[in-house]
C-alpha cells in the first residue's frame, strides 16, 4: 500500500523511530476507504520531502498499542512529530497542500 519511501512502524519500534527529526505518521487500516484515498497523498509527501522528513504508516489492527497511546479515535489520523514531540494532529482526509503547510511550519 505504501511507496518505498514510506516506512512501516510498529508498536515495537515506534518510540525509537519518532525521536529524531521530523516524522509524519499515518495511522490506517486495510478496510478503511478514506485511508486508501489519502495513501497517494502520503506517498507523494514522502517523495517530495525525501531527506527532510520521515514518512511512515502504522496499521492500527496489527499495532493497537500505539494508536491507543496517542488517542487515535478515527482513521486516517496523521501525527507529525519533531524530535519525539507531537506537534500536529490531522484526523480524516486532508489536502496535500494543507499537509505540506503543516510540515513546512516545522522544518
Amino acid at each position: 500500500m505504501a511507496s518505498e519511501k514510506v516506512k512501516v512502524f510498529t508498536d515495537a519500534n515506534f518510540g525509537e523511530e519518532v525521536k529524531n527529526g521530523i516524522v509524519l505518521v499515518d495511522f490506517w487500516a486495510t478496510w478503511c476507504a478514506p485511508c486508501r484515498r489519502i495513501a497517494p497523498i502520503v506517498d507523494q509527501l514522502a517523495e517530495e520531502y525525501t531527506g527532510k522528513l520521515t514518512v511512515a504508516k502504522v496499521d492500527i489492527d496489527e499495532n493497537p498499542m500505539t494508536p491507543s497511546k496517542f488517542m487515535v479515535r478515527g482513521i486516517p489520523t496523521l501525527l507529525l512529530f519533531k524530535n519525539g514531540d507531537l506537534k500536529e494532529t490531522v484526523v480524516g482526509l486532508e489536502t496535500k497542500d494543507r499537509l505540506a503547510q503543516l510540515i513546512d511550519k516545522h522544518l
